[in-house]
């Protein structure tokens, strides 16, 4: 059974500005994920793209890798919690808390069930460099592959 994070419900924006920049914010193919999959698409690596997690439709995964079963994830540094970078609103502050708290749960469980499953999951923060990134999917998918 999935399990939820659940969340008050929002208490509303602090202000037109803020609701505008939020609406916004890209949920996919976000910068840093598409700099990632350019260099693994000019790598030779063919991925899926927002791959729905095995068992729970509601999640996805960045960039899997489904016959080696890795799944990469580049979460953003606000909304992921990022100890370097995210940031702590103070409008509604007890709201953002309970949010940010919840999408860290459900990275952590949806974590866990790929694991399960027999997948490795690889995440990275978004201000990580690419070339980076790549070279260390690289490194774990060239014992898993197929093509190895």
């Amino acid at each position: 059974m999935a399990r939820t994070f659940s969340v008050p419900p929002h208490p509303g924006s602090s202000g037109a500005a803020v609701s505008a920049r939020m609406s916004t914010l890209r949920r996919r193919d976000t910068a840093p994920e598409v700099a990632v999959r350019r260099l693994l698409h000019a790598a030779g690596r063919r991925y899926r793209v927002a791959y729905r997690v095995p068992g729970n439709a509601r999640r996805t995964i960045d960039i899997a890798f489904t016959r080696a079963r890795v799944a990469v994830f580049i979460d953003g540094c606000f909304w992921h919690g990022c100890t370097e970078h995210g940031t702590q609103p103070t409008s509604n502050s007890a709201w953002w808390s309970s949010k940010l708290g919840a999408n860290q749960a459900r990275d952590a469980d949806t974590t866990a069930r790929l694991v399960e499953r027999g997948w490795i999951v690889l995440r990275f923060w978004e201000h990580e460099e690419p070339e980076s990134v790549v070279e260390r999917i690289l490194a774990v998918l060239q014992p898993r592959s197929p093509r190895a």
